[in-house]
């Protein structure tokens, strides 16, 4: 498959070709991908690669599936979850858990004239180029808070569109913060009583799923009262997510389809799933086992470089432009001090350009929660800082 992840080179070479065209053809004699002129096989290539900027049509994942046993068995990887794959195939994949072992790279573009960001996932070792469209969001401003509305499409970001997956709510100073899932989440969520009432058109949502502000996490920075100068301080509860999840062989909720009309949004493919996988585990409604709380997460202490004079924390060349903007997110117990906090980086944000961020996470958060966390980082805290 990392022969269509390099979309800056066009050109394709006869011995990735030819390699192609073995992998594909299992190795076994008569084959009919074996008899594939180059040529054809080396347009079928890069027809695939142009087209890696946009989510799959489940027609084209179920017809790439039926062209021989090791396309096959290529396919079922793809459309595993992000824990088990890496990768992010169907649209039902921002609301899933990231991987366990290592930091899903995206970038988020901001849009100044139109108070719009727009999230991708990296497809090379660029900070903030050529990458696959994940999710919108817009700013809007009202008289007591600013929403942050959270769209699949990158052009449709009401909340009336059938694409609409959540949004992001601030408090008038912009120390506090509410993610809204726009569909009831795998744990037990409350509803909010204003919303709880009203249903989307039936063309845009099935009839038995109500649309509403369902509370999955809240956000916190810290008020600087002293007027120190400083990075901001910020803390996130997890509602959604189990303490336990960070443990070894803990479990995150894991959503496994959109209850939408198009069908294109439906990733679930029956015949794909594997019993033996662990996202099998999630039952409907509560976690099973979920006993010692919700994750919390802190933004993890930077340090004082005497040389450069500004405080530091390590990104490993994922950020290049200092800002106070830039945070790193750890794992931290309910209650426990300051410094029992686990090491290992959950999500990780900061600037690379003028409008131009990068935005790393795994497990157990999403890609959508990530995104709602980041953009409250944007959010004018005056109290803060």
């Amino acid at each position: 498959m990392k022969l269509f992840r390099s979309r800056s080179s066009r050109v394709i070479q006869d011995g990735s070709v030819s390699a192609a065209a073995a992998a594909v053809g299992g190795g076994g004699t008569g084959s009919s991908w074996e008899n594939l002129p180059l040529e054809l096989l080396r347009e079928v290539l890069v027809r695939l690669e142009a087209s890696e900027g946009s989510w799959p049509k489940r027609k084209n994942v179920v017809a790439c599936a039926g062209v021989c046993k090791c396309w096959r068995e290529i396919i079922k990887e793809v459309v595993r979850t992000p824990e088990i794959s890496r990768l992010l195939t169907f649209p039902i994949s921002v609301k899933q858990p990231g991987p366990r072992e290592s930091l899903l790279k995206c970038f988020i573009k901001r849009d100044r004239s139109s108070n719009t960001y727009r999230l991708y996932l990296s497809l090379n070792d660029s900070l903030a180029e050529d990458g696959k469209f994940l999710l919108a969001a817009r700013k809007c401003r009202r008289p007591t808070c600013t929403d942050y509305i959270i769209s699949l499409h990158a052009d449709d970001t009401s909340k009336g569109s059938s694409t609409y997956i959540g949004k992001l709510r601030s408090n008038f100073i912009g120390t506090k913060f509410i993610i809204y899932d726009g569909l009831p989440p795998c744990t037990a969520a409350t509803m909010t009583k204003s919303l709880a009432s009203k249903s989307v058109h039936s063309k845009q949502v099935s009839p038995r799923v109500h649309a509403g502000s369902y509370p999955v996490a809240h956000i916190s920075y810290e008020l600087n009262v002293l007027g120190s100068r400083g990075p901001r301080r910020m803390q996130c509860t997890m509602d959604a997510i189990p303490g336990s999840a960070v443990k070894p062989g803990g479990v995150a909720p894991t959503q496994t389809e959109f209850p939408l009309g198009n069908i294109d949004f439906f990733p679930a493919l029956p015949f794909f799933r594997s019993k033996s996988l662990r996202a099998e585990k999630i039952v409907s409604g509560t976690l099973a086992g979920q006993v010692d709380g919700s994750l919390m997460l802190k933004n993890k202490a930077p340090r004082w470089h005497e040389q450069l004079q500004c405080w530091c924390l390590k990104f490993n060349g994922r950020v290049t432009v200092a800002s106070v903007k830039n945070f790193q997110l750890v794992a931290s117990s309910v209650g426990s001090q300051a410094g029992s906090q686990h090491h290992k980086v959950i999500l990780q944000f900061g600037k690379v350009g003028k409008d131009a961020f990068t935005m790393d996470y795994r497990y157990p958060i999403s890609a959508f929660q990530a995104f709602a966390i980041c953009l409250s980082s944007f959010d004018t805290k005056i109290a803060c800082e």
